[in-house]
């Protein structure tokens, strides 16, 4: 019989981050004591990150929200949850009466976009409501590279790293921002992978191949001189390109501007070094391109970049073959969204972000979304609910989003904590974690997306009266009379209405805790449905895009502030700076408030080349100010040879005067898709 103080461990997930790792949770006395990586999981086969060794730290946080709060005279005054949801629900129905249903909008941030409780519950209630509003961090993350892949496949294929002859690592740094990958690309190189990374920043894995130091901002002419390379050398997969792609007669054309002397004018990048690789991948038995999350997405020309990659790899026949990009099939599960007819803010000016070929996003284009607030047009947005996610400091030009914020009647946050887009809300809900309620585990869409679905499980109470974000939604819609849309009751019954379509039940996942295949990656072109374009063909150049005016065929643009497209803002600001870079520590803006966790990165940096902190008289750590002409930030200097001397590279995620965020313009850059530019900005440093 067994005692109070024994320790029971449950086999399942961490849900910190995209990755869905599995792990061992060790549980005593009714509380998580200890965390592990669960050796044979397919994904992270026992390697776990920092954030999941320390989940309990984070989990036990004395800073956790437990109870619902209501903004009183400035003040937090906690409420209940009946009056939370009843406040909540006479609050929208006030402005929808006023306003019409499309002054509501919701948001869900990273965790919110891939955990399917999150997005489709929110979802869910936005169809129900009737607001067209419903706005993700895709708005500038990792959507572009979707789009790209559909655009040129009419698929999205994955990385097939583990089985690869060749691995590209273009600006992905896998041993800080998925520690499970990178031990997959550590293995195949040790096996004999041969290994390119291609990044302004030197990171450790290049030490395992051949490494391409690249000018910011000029990642689509590197590949379009590869492309040249390729071609002209007749390196590509004849035979494939002949069967199943078209448009290859206006590439050949295209690359005849991208010789690897004039790119490398543009790159920095050697014209013999872009020879060598290009010959390399071309070459290779297999070979795949990883790129980072975002770090070819947030440019002017963020879409081009991603549709450059395919073309690299539907010229030399690496889709849909083992150790290249390959197809997985999707898992069916229940569709919980609720049409709405109206477009939401954005679609006008995005269209093909919004929809091509019938398929349409259920996203807005959240970098419209403040201006829209603030001038009222095209109509007013009055009240936004935010989930997963802390939009104040994750967009764009954080002072006027939380500008923008302020500026609403009404705004609820759900969150495990009180964070920067949480302090501006009216009402304050506290969410639980994923180990205190049941959910499921799919990690599709994704770098390293596999056909393989575990169970989260719940193994400890929820603390305080923290509820899953399923419940608050349903709770919410039943006050405001949508009942039939939220007939669940508990999360056994959510959960298995997700997998009716699946032909996998939730008995069948609790029988299995390590989790189970749904399906297998294709190798095989011919199988159906693996080129889905309408021309039934690998699309290099894209008649969609040429019919809505934008480049059938990528092309090289500057970035906007530039010394080749803006000399005068150049020689102001003289270094180049890059925002985005990942440390394992934290995930984004979350954990950098447990004490475990920031004992191991205590304060955010500006990595900066010996060279860069001779000339402005700088020592390691010394506290310095990275100005451009969106705003400033005060970090510490770490002085590193991995950067470019004439390059900064800061930290992602951090708060208060070191979020990047204060660095970056709210301006849609890139004409398709509308993303930001984040990654090639002009910017000086100053010694404090």
């Amino acid at each position: 019989m067994s005692t109070a103080s024994e320790t029971k461990v449950y086999e399942t997930v961490c849900m910190l981050c995209f990755m869905v790792c599995g792990i061992k949770a060790h549980v005593r006395d009714g509380k998580l004591v200890k965390v592990e990586g669960l050796p044979g999981h397919p994904l992270s086969d026992g390697v776990i990150c920092p954030r999941g060794k320390h989940m309990a730290n984070y989990i036990y946080s004395p800073e956790r929200l437990q109870y619902p709060l209501k903004k009183d005279s400035g003040s937090w005054k906690r409420i209940t949850w009946d009056e939370a949801l009843d406040t909540t629900a006479a609050k929208l129905q006030k402005i929808k009466d006023a306003y019409g249903a499309r002054a509501l909008a919701l948001s869900v941030g990273s965790i919110g976009a891939e955990n399917i409780e999150i997005s489709g519950f929110a979802q869910r209630f936005r169809g129900a409501y009737g607001t067209p509003n419903f706005f993700s961090v895709e708005g500038h993350c990792f959507r572009s590279r979707i789009m790209a892949r559909l655009l040129t496949f009419g698929s999205y294929p994955l990385e097939d790293v583990e089985n690869s002859a060749c691995i590209v690592l273009w600006g992905n740094n896998p041993d800080e921002s998925a520690p499970p990958l990178g031990a997959k690309i550590h293995k195949a190189v040790d096996g004999g992978a041969k290994l390119i990374v291609i990044d302004p920043k030197r990171i450790p894995l290049s030490e395992k191949g051949i490494y391409i130091r690249i000018r910011p901002g000029t990642d689509c002419a590197l590949a379009l001189g590869m492309l040249h390379v390729i071609i002209n050398e007749n390196l590509y997969d004849q035979e494939f390109v002949e069967k199943y792609t078209l448009g290859f007669a206006q590439l050949v054309q295209h690359v005849q501007d991208y010789p690897p002397e004039e790119v490398e004018k543009i790159t920095w990048v050697p014209a013999e070094k872009i020879k060598e690789i290009a010959r390399l991948y071309a070459r290779a038995e297999s070979a795949a391109i990883m790129q980072g999350i975002t770090t070819l997405d947030q440019h002017i020309n963020g879409l081009q970049n991603n549709r450059a990659l395919a073309i690299l790899q539907a010229i030399t026949g690496n889709y849909n073959k083992r150790g290249a990009w390959a197809t997985n099939p999707f898992m069916r599960l229940s569709d919980l969204r609720v049409t709405v007819e109206e477009d939401p803010i954005g679609a006008e000016k995005f269209p093909i972000f919004r929809r091509f070929w019938g398929r349409t996003s259920p996203y807005g284009q959240q970098m419209v979304l403040q201006e829209a607030i603030l001038s009222e047009k095209p109509y007013p947005i009055k009240a936004l609910i935010v989930g997963g996610g802390n939009p104040a400091l994750a967009w764009p030009d954080t002072q006027k989003t939380k500008k923008a914020f302020q500026k609403l009647d009404f705004m609820v946050v759900m969150d495990l904590f009180m964070t920067e887009t949480a302090e501006l809300a009216d009402i304050v809900l506290p969410c639980s974690s994923s180990l205190e309620r049941q959910g499921l585990a799919y990690n599709y869409g994704l770098t390293a997306g596999i056909p393989y679905i575990m169970l989260s499980r719940k193994i400890i109470e929820p603390i305080g009266e923290s509820w899953p974000d399923w419940k608050f939604y349903s709770e919410l819609g039943r006050r405001m009379g949508y009942e039939a849309y939220f007939p669940w009751n508990s999360d056994e019954e959510v959960n298995a209405n997700w997998l009716k379509p699946s032909g996998i039940t939730l008995e069948q996942l609790k029988e299995n805790p390590k989790g189970l295949w749904f399906g297998e990656r294709c190798y095989d072109i011919t199988a159906k449905n693996q080129i889905r374009t309408p021309s039934q063909k690998i699309e290099l150049y894209s008649e969609t895009l040429a019919a809505a005016g934008y480049d059938p065929l990528p092309v090289h643009r500057e970035p906007s502030q530039s010394a080749v497209s803006n000399p005068e803002l150049a020689a102001k600001y003289p270094l180049i700076l890059t925002l985005g870079s990942r440390v394992v520590t934290y995930t984004n803006f979350q954990m950098r408030n447990i004490p475990e966790l920031r004992e191991l990165a205590p304060w955010p940096v500006a990595e900066i080349h010996p060279d860069t902190a001779e000339k402005y008289g700088l020592q390691a750590a010394d506290p310095v100010i990275v100005k451009t002409k969106g705003g400033q930030v005060e970090v510490k200097v770490k002085i590193s040879e991995a950067v470019a001397p004439q390059a900064v590279s800061l930290q992602y995620g951090w708060d208060g005067k070191a979020s990047g965020n204060l660095l970056s313009e709210l301006k849609p850059l890139d004409p398709i898709t509308g993303y930001p530019e984040l990654k090639a900005l002009a910017c000086e440093i100053i010694k404090v």
